[in-house]
């Protein structure tokens, strides 16, 4: 196999400036039109951010610096940031093997073990090149975003046992994940295990399970998995979001912290952790974690300006008016970067409330408080901003500030948001400042349960018509997503003997796409972020930070 790499663009990330030269040196030799270097991670994060190279040749093992090129490589991949056509290289000594080869297989790439010749790295990238000339035609589908035949053509691959099977079934369950197929997600998942027990095909179980509403399911088998493999990073991330869905957060934590721990360079992992531990009470363990990961990655496109938010509210329980203007002016800078996004707009809004809320403004903080309880039943009004709404209005009532319509703005926000244990637990703990807030929340899932119930023995007793009207009046003044869902089930339930069937399904259908009722899970951070364990799809990965 003949590699000519003619007119490419590559990149070489080594921080040794032997090894570097000579690879650069072989892929000039090969062909490559322009040859790019960065000496350390941070060097190479930045170019491959903001520019897109044919080939990326990168060292595992950074001794002198912060991070690894696994790292590296797992925060582009979460991110969205590799394009399909770029070939990843990863060097590697014999002892980090494993874990390199599984990383390299997770973006559909390839690595080599030291020490190689020139015709080793040769080989690599033409073989490389070749897969993704042979997968063309499912990720031309994905690129179009015609994700139904880019998941037909992967199907079809594997079942044929054509050229890269393997990697063809990992992209199509992948892709069956984000089209909430999640049964024929976890079938395609379970036939890879049997032809080839691979770790990713085995966390492919536990995430189809997650997402089909399995947790505690997901958890079995998540820790089935940990058992064999306790170094397996995205299976601890995975874990934690299996443990928040079953509300045993100290359980999250612990996996998060693992996490961490195996790669503590990663910026999307200290966020997660970070932002866990703040919504868990833990305000020390907190602020260590989402400062490192402001330090580490304000100006990378894995950062999650949420991180300022909550750096906000510690600065200003800690009356630290310097710090408290450091996070806001931060968020402005991103918000300068991506005008547009309106869940930016959002986060520096929220911090310029409390900012005002530090100076004691009353009259303006009323003004941006009002402002924002007004959108809580507005589609793009989501858990985060609710969380953050839940969090200004503690500290303006601990600090003895009225609002008039507080009370009844706080229960349409639990009506709307307590759906479940979980999600109703960090719901009140984002009001902590103010218990009676924070209790005022807690009780409302109460409520939410109580309006299920009562329509659910509408439909036992005979009345299911009844039932489903009762569910879909409350949907639509809620937006409650979990009365939402259960008006569409006792719908499916009693479709025969609901005359007006038909009629009744395009409205619920219609509250289901506006506030994605099927997927309401615990997200800590930005709801956009590519969970942990998949394939790179980039046009299904890329954060929506021009729009939300």
């Amino acid at each position: 196999m003949i590699c000519d790499l003619y007119d490419a663009t590559a990149l070489v990330v080594d921080g040794n400036p032997t090894s570097r030269s000579i690879l650069v040196a072989q892929l000039r030799d090969l062909g490559a039109r322009s040859v790019a270097q960065a000496p350390r991670i941070a060097d190479a994060r930045r170019q491959l951010e903001f520019r897109t190279f044919d080939v990326v040749v990168c060292e595992q093992n950074f001794p002198n610096d912060s991070g690894t090129g696994q790292e590296l490589l797992d925060d582009l991949r979460r991110a969205g940031l590799l394009p399909f056509a770029t070939v990843f290289i990863m060097v590697t000594a014999e002892a980090s093997y494993a874990r390199v080869a599984e990383a390299a297989e997770s973006a559909l790439d390839s690595y080599l073990l030291k020490p190689f010749t020139a015709n080793e790295l040769a080989t690599r990238i033409a073989q490389a090149r070749h897969r993704k000339t042979v997968l063309k035609d499912i990720f031309a589908a994905v690129e179009a975003q015609d994700f139904e035949r880019a998941a037909q053509l992967c199907l079809q691959r594997f079942h044929s046992r054509g050229d890269y099977w393997l990697y063809a079934a990992r992209v199509g369950a992948e892709l069956l994940l984000r089209l909430h197929r999640y049964d024929e997600a976890q079938r395609l998942y379970e036939a890879v295990v049997q032809a080839k027990a691979l770790p990713w095909a085995r966390l492919g179980v536990a995430r189809a399970q997650l997402d089909a509403g399995q947790a505690q399911k997901a958890s079995v088998t998540l820790q089935a998995l940990l058992d064999a493999d306790p170094q397996y990073a995205d299976a601890y991330d995975v874990m934690g979001r299996a443990q928040i869905e079953l509300g045993n957060f100290d359980a999250a934590l612990a996996a998060y912290k693992i996490a961490t721990d195996l790669t503590p360079y990663s910026i999307s992992r200290l966020q997660r952790h970070g932002m866990l531990a703040h919504y868990c009470g833990q305000r020390e363990l907190a602020e260590q974690l989402l400062a490192r990961s402001v330090r580490l990655g304000l100006d990378s496109k894995m950062f999650d300006a949420q991180t300022l938010v909550l750096l906000g509210f510690m600065r200003l329980e800690a009356g630290d008016r310097k710090g408290l203007q450091r996070c806001w002016d931060d968020a402005l800078r991103i918000l300068e970067r991506h005008p547009k996004s309106q869940r930016l707009q959002r986060l520096a809004q929220v911090l310029e409330i409390a900012a005002l809320l530090l100076e004691a403004q009353v009259a303006r903080v009323l003004q941006g408080l009002r402002a924002m309880m007004a959108t809580i039943l507005e589609e793009g009004f989501d858990f985060e901003a609710a969380c953050n709404l839940a969090t200004l209005l503690a500290h303006t009532a601990a600090r003895a500030i009225q609002i008039d319509e507080v009370e009844e703005r706080l229960t349409l926000l639990g009506r709307r948001f307590c759906t479940t244990k979980a999600l109703t637990a960090l719901l009140a703990q984002a009001a902590a400042a103010h218990p009676p807030y924070a209790e005022r929340l807690a009780s409302l899932h109460h409520e939410v349960l109580g309006i299920v119930e009562r329509a659910m023995r509408l439909a036992l007793a005979g009345q299911p018509r009844a039932a489903v009207l009762e569910l879909l009046a409350q949907g639509e003044a809620t937006c409650n997503t979990k009365i939402i869902e259960s008006a569409w089930g006792a719908l499916k339930r009693y479709e025969a003997r609901i005359e007006d069937a038909a009629e009744l399904a395009p409205r619920i259908q219609a509250l289901r796409t506006r506030y994605q009722s099927w997927a309401n899970r615990p997200v800590i951070g930005d709801k956009a972020a590519r969970q942990s364990g998949g394939v790179s799809l980039r046009v299904m990965d890329v954060k929506s930070v021009e729009g939300d």
